[in-house]
């Protein structure tokens, strides 16, 4: 299933996305379910694998109303936010972690490329995170150097720590895309990564979350960006250094991951660092972050 928060006037629910309509999960549940349905998204995730099933019952009852408008809306006309608007933590990611990104890197720094032996990881503040649509703000006094990063979200579903990898499948709800937009200059100036990483709006996340039975393997499916139309990242999330379930595992490894965490698995190459010339992300661009088994997670930037 692609599960989204939908705003409807400033007011956020979750909707069951089906092709071009979305299904207002509360409605629906009034409708076709029993007791009460999930608060919001943070709630459903909690709620595991029961929560999931009354979810698909509800749909499938409401798929046999299919033009009843009281029920299913088109999706142009709502209004998305993150699937998770105000994560409870930072958003977990993971730095260098596709061979090209990591060898553009150090071509733009005049560097010998270095390979991580481990996952690197770094955080997003929650105040970073907007959803599929929103603005990102660009502030010209903050970053001139300011950059696009598409990125596989894993979701977790459960509480773990020290979890094996062969274990990660059954700990992840679902995946999305992240956009690590990332000021660069920043990022030099302060001699490590969360200042530059973490403005607000630096953190587009969506436009759904898609439950891992839908999703499959995490590995094998097409990634890329385009800035205005023109592909500048087009990669593969079979190309990773570190795959998903060593990621998981890594992170987890004496520190608790719990449901309703995200993680950002890295990016490939492309990003405007690695350009020669550098095309860096100026006001107006329109970024199309996409991943296939998922879709696409659009936002326009917006010089203040």
């Amino acid at each position: 299933m692609k599960l989204a928060t939908i705003n409807r006037g400033g007011v956020s629910s979750v909707g069951v996305v089906e092709r071009d309509t979305v299904l207002d999960l509360g409605t629906g549940w009034r409708r076709f379910g029993k007791g009460e349905p999930p608060a919001d998204m943070l709630g459903l995730i909690v709620g595991g694998l029961a929560v999931l099933d009354a979810i698909r019952e509800v749909r499938d009852g409401a798929l046999g109303s299919k033009d009843d408008v009281s029920l299913w809306t088109p999706l142009p006309q709502l209004r998305l936010d993150a699937p998770i608007p105000r994560p409870r933590k930072n958003v977990f990611c993971v730095g260098r972690n596709y061979k090209a990104h990591i060898e553009e890197g150090a071509r733009a720094r005049g560097a010998t490329p270095a390979f991580p032996t481990v996952p690197e990881f770094f955080s997003k503040p929650p105040t970073a995170v907007i959803g599929h649509e929103h603005d990102i703000r660009l502030d010209p006094k903050l970053t001139q150097k300011f950059d696009y990063e598409v990125e596989l979200g894993i979701v977790i579903g459960r509480t773990v720590r020290d979890i094996a990898t062969t274990g990660v499948n059954d700990a992840v709800f679902g995946y999305t895309i992240v956009n690590d937009v990332s000021a660069r200059d920043l990022q030099t100036r302060h001699g490590q990564w969360f200042k530059g990483k973490g403005l607000d709006t630096t953190c587009p996340i969506g436009p759904w979350i898609v439950t891992k039975d839908e999703f499959g393997d995490p590995s094998g499916h097409r990634i890329t960006l385009r800035v205005n139309g023109v592909t500048r990242q087009d990669s593969n999330t079979a190309d990773m250094l570190f795959d998903c379930a060593a990621i998981v595992a890594s992170l987890s490894e004496g520190l608790t991951i719990e449901p309703g965490d995200i993680i950002a698995t890295g990016t490939p190459s492309g990003v405007a660092l690695g350009m020669s010339p550098q095309q860096w992300l100026k006001d107006s661009d329109v970024i199309e972050a996409e991943i296939a088994g998922i879709g696409v997670l659009r936002n326009r930037v917006r010089a203040c």
